[in-house]
């Protein structure tokens, strides 16, 4: 099991931040804070909580960026991501059992600076670290 860990979102990958709230809204999920750019990730994010898991609302800044494969193939589930109180110890515990680093650990505007790393699993699922 992951030390440390904390489930907090699941990243939801989208084109338009108020048609996708609005799909949202019918299962009780409201906006939970403003918007905030990423010029690191070139996203732009947007947290929902209500009926069940935060959810957070991803779009690209431009042409292309990190999300241009998941909206081309229609795969709007982008990652899920959990806060770790011990960030290299978590990636070293996740690379042991087989993920890959797809993004090292940067800065992140939505978490107030703090780290955030991406890495793959060995299942192909999408996990986002941010440091506690």
């Amino acid at each position: 099991m992951l030390p440390g860990a904390e489930f907090h979102h699941i990243g939801v990958a989208c084109k338009d931040f108020d048609q996708e709230q609005a799909k949202f809204a019918v299962l009780g999920y409201r906006q939970e804070s403003p918007d905030v750019h990423d010029p690191v990730q070139r996203v732009h994010v947007r947290f929902l909580i209500g009926g069940g898991p935060r959810m957070e609302l991803v779009r690209g800044d431009g042409q292309g960026g990190p999300l241009a494969p998941w909206l081309k193939s229609g795969i709007k589930l982008y990652h899920m991501a959990y806060v770790v109180k011990d960030l290299p110890l978590a990636l070293d515990f996740l690379k042991t059992k087989g993920a890959r680093i797809v993004v090292a650990p940067v800065p992140a505007s939505a978490f107030g600076g703090r780290n955030i790393s991406f890495l793959m699993l060995p299942n192909l699922l999408l996990v986002e670290l941010i440091e506690q």
